[in-house]
């Protein structure tokens, strides 16, 4: 039996990148999924993917009003609501305090929060009583930037922190009836974008994350202990599990961390096992006993 057999959920931001994943992982694992963006082209691509599957609607995560008005939507098209992913988010490209420019700084602060954290606790608010009725969840998309400094800015890190925080918070306020849970995502090749107070491109459109240099796959795989930059889809599977009734039944409070091992990178060495291969195949006992040898890299790699 598919894990969401039969259960209908809303994805926020669920147009392109992590959300577009989530939206065709839960379709492909038997939910009928309502789907919001302020993309309404990105929506349409969502729409003649997954036919009578999924519903869109154009909505703002900023707005309590488009929240209701959104899980309305996903109540009236699919007659309830088992599980509301909070997954639109923004970043903000490493951008130190330092380095944002006076009177710019309340601009940013209050369009990467009004996404990163008060558009999680209005879809929060939006979604309860219908997640009451069925018994469902929440599920936030979080961040490594949850947890650590460094991967993100200013602004992101603490918006991220802080929606961990209402994770936290939700889930012993809506026990038992409520799940809440989330999944922190690492480095992933997707097309977030910076709110227009850190800057735009020179056609006047927002920048985008990816394009950072600290985004590249030689960057990221240079310090993740899997050695590897994700694509969205590696993240869907932890959304379902979250998200699934039967498989996640004695979950809440729960991150589920897909950040490639960030969380068990040495002090010595980023990662203990690039040679592994080699030594446990390849060269009998000379080369196992090669992991005694001083370590090749330092922290960065």
């Amino acid at each position: 039996m598919l894990w969401l057999e039969g259960e209908v959920a809303l994805v926020t931001g669920g147009g392109s990148g992590i959300g577009r994943a989530v939206v065709d992982r839960y379709v492909a694992e038997g939910a009928r999924v309502c789907v919001t963006d302020l993309n309404a082209e990105r929506l349409a691509e969502v729409a003649a993917a997954h036919g009578d599957a999924v519903t869109t609607l154009v909505a703002d995560v900023r707005s309590l009003a488009d929240n209701k008005a959104a899980v309305a939507h996903a109540v009236q098209t699919f007659g309830r609501l088992d599980v509301f992913v909070a997954n639109a988010g923004l970043s903000d490209m490493f951008r130190d305090l330092a380095n944002i420019p006076e009177e710019n700084v309340e601009a940013a602060y209050d369009a990467v929060y009004d996404v990163n954290v008060k558009g999680v606790i209005l879809g929060a608010k939006a979604a309860l009583p219908a997640l009451v009725e069925s018994n469902g969840t929440l599920v936030v998309t979080l961040s490594n930037s949850s947890f650590w400094p460094d991967g993100g800015g200013i602004m992101y890190i603490s918006s991220k922190h802080a929606a961990l925080g209402v994770v936290r918070q939700l889930a012993h306020e809506w026990a038992p009836a409520v799940r809440v849970n989330a999944v922190a995502p690492g480095a992933t090749r997707t097309n977030i974008t910076l709110p227009e107070a850190l800057g735009t491109d020179a056609d006047g459109r927002p920048l985008r994350a990816h394009a950072h240099e600290s985004n590249t796959d030689r960057e990221v795989e240079r310090v993740v202990p899997l050695a590897k930059h994700a694509d969205p889809a590696d993240h869907a599977a932890a959304f379902v599990l979250a998200g699934s009734r039967a498989n996640g039944a004695i979950m809440t409070g729960s991150v589920i961390e897909t950040d490639g091992g960030l969380g068990i990178r040495g002090m010595r060495r980023v990662r203990g096992g690039d040679d592994l291969r080699e030594r446990v195949l390849g060269g009998g006992a000379a080369a196992a006993g090669s992991s005694l040898a001083a370590p090749t890299g330092g922290i960065d790699g």
